[in-house]
Parts: structure tokens; C-alpha cells; sequence
């Protein structure tokens, strides 16, 4: 009997140390596998930060030269006798690229609040058929420019959300302009938008452009990245834009999704809760990605 009872401590023993050992091992794994991702995302942060620098200097220096430029021009008015017609025109050349550089400034301003979690919403009842119609038609001319085809499909019924309305509009402007800058002449732009059973709203911004890979959406939704980030990108911008969005999603208590197949387009989703259920996350949470559970 003492013989037996020992063999079984002994036992007992060695699956202890054997259940030690697997552990250990199991947790050795873990923690490279968990450094092993850290140093990924930290390389790509480095990496998008770094294009993102990079391309900046162009963002800021084109409408600075169109400034100067046309400046000295209506300066120098005295010696070359403008015309009338010339003199409006160079006005609204300085002013457009204005717009553009307060809006490339606006940009990183939000950007650097979020990840500063100084970011603050008003909370309003907000008519959000409204503000998807005035977004679409407020870049329909831009559309129309580009060739590309743009369609609304709003339901009649969706309910207010709750947020703030001009935040509301930044983020769907946004995508339109996305949506409508990476989609070929004779491409299709799609609004679309409905109401959820448990009362939260889902829109959709689809297109038939070149979509993305799943890299290249993760790379997009990053702050400073920009899928085509080299020096000879095809389309220009500062890589802002998305990522706000989804930040501004996220302190609405949303949620944003991609989709999208390279070379057959994109569809992201924005879905927001019910407003009774709306809490407001704070910015720093939102820009990096920890939000409400989806």
C-alpha cells in the first residue's frame, strides 16, 4: 500500500513539473509572439510617419507657392496692368489654396488633439438624413469633375443620432471625397444608408475604384498613413483623412469597417448606435483604435 501511494505521488509529481514546463514554454511563445507583433506596428508607425513627413513638405509648399506667387503678381499690378478679370481670378487662386492649406493645417490639429485625448464633441440630436444629403451634394460638382458617377440611397425612417452634427459631416464628407478621389472616370460612387433593428444607424460609402489590399487598409486608418505613400503617389493629399474619420466614428461610440478588393473597389461602413446608448470615448482611446467593442 505505502509503495503504491508513493508511485503516485511520484506521479503526481512529475505531471506537476511536466504541466510547469508546458507552461512555461506556452507563456515563452506568447511573449515572442506578442514582441514580435509590438515590433511590426512599431516599424509600420515608424515607416507611414516617415512618408507621411516626407510628403508633407509638398502638401503645404504647393498652396504656399500659389500664395506667393500670385501675390506678387497682384503686387506688382501697378507694371503689368491686370486686367479686371485677371485680378479676380489670381484673388480666388490665392484663396482656394488657403482653403486648402487651413484645411491640411485643420487636419493635423485634430489629429494631434485625438492622440492628445484633448478632443472634445458637442452632444446634439442630430438629423442624420440631413447631414448625408448636404454631404453628398456639397461634393457632387467634385464628382462631376472626376467623371464619376454619385447616387445617394437614404431610408426615409432613419432615426436622430446623437453627437455632433459638423463632426458628423466631416467624417462623411471624408469618405465621399475617398471614395470619389480613388475611383476612375465612368466609376460609380454609392451613399447608402438604413436604419438597424435595436435603432442605430449603418451608412455605407461603396466605389468600384482600385481598392485596397488588407495591408494597405490597415496602413490607411493609421494617423499619417497613406497607402500610396511615395513621392510619385498618384493622388495627392496628407493621409488624414480616414483616420480622422474613424477616430470621429469611434468618440461617437461607432464603429468604422473596410472592405475592399484591389482592383474591384471599396466599402466602408460606419454604424452608430442607438443615440440612447451613446457614450463619449475620449480622443486618445479613438485615434488608437481602442473604442467600444464592436
Amino acid at each position: 500500500m505505502l509503495a503504491g501511494v508513493l508511485g503516485k505521488s511520484k506521479s503526481d509529481t512529475l505531471l506537476n513539473e511536466y504541466a510547469a514546463l508546458v507552461g512555461d514554454a506556452v507563456l515563452r511563445q506568447r511573449t515572442r509572439h506578442a514582441e514580435h507583433k509590438a515590433r511590426i506596428e512599431i516599424e509600420l508607425a515608424k515607416r507611414v510617419k516617415s512618408e507621411f513627413l516626407a510628403n508633407m513638405s509638398h502638401e503645404l509648399r504647393t498652396p504656399l507657392n500659389t500664395v506667393i506667387g500670385f501675390s506678387k503678381l497682384l503686387a506688382d499690378h501697378g507694371k503689368h496692368k491686370l486686367t479686371d478679370a485677371q485680378v479676380v481670378q489670381y484673388a480666388e487662386l490665392i484663396r482656394d489654396a488657403g482653403d486648402h492649406l487651413l484645411s491640411v493645417i485643420n487636419d493635423i490639429l485634430d489629429i494631434t488633439k485625438m492622440q492628445a485625448g484633448a478632443y472634445a464633441l458637442e452632444s446634439n440630436e442630430v438629423d442624420l438624413i440631413g447631414v448625408l444629403h448636404s454631404c453628398t451634394e456639397s461634393v457632387r460638382t467634385a464628382a462631376e469633375i472626376a467623371g464619376v458617377t454619385l447616387r445617394e440611397n437614404i431610408a426615409f425612417n432613419l432615426p436622430p443620432v446623437r453627437g455632433d452634427d459638423a463632426k458628423l459631416t466631416q467624417v462623411f464628407k471624408n469618405l465621399l471625397n475617398n471614395a470619389i478621389k480613388f475611383t476612375s472616370k465612368d466609376g460609380e460612387v454609392v451613399l447608402k444608408a438604413f436604419r438597424q433593428g435595436d435603432g442605430g444607424v449603418i451608412v455605407s460609402v461603396r466605389d468600384n475604384g482600385i481598392g485596397m489590399t488588407d495591408e494597405e487598409a490597415r496602413v490607411a486608418v493609421l494617423p499619417f498613413g497613406q497607402v500610396d505613400g511615395g513621392r510619385t503617389r498618384l493622388r495627392e493629399g496628407t493621409g488624414l483623412g480616414l483616420p480622422i474619420a474613424k477616430a470621429l466614428v469611434e468618440l461617437h461610440g461607432g464603429r468604422l469597417l473596410i472592405t475592399s478588393v484591389k482592383g474591384r473597389g471599396t466599402e466602408i461602413t460606419v454604424r452608430l448606435p442607438p443615440r440612447e446608448q451613446v457614450s463619449v470615448t475620449e480622443g486618445r482611446d479613438a485615434v488608437y483604435g481602442r473604442g467600444p467593442a464592436a
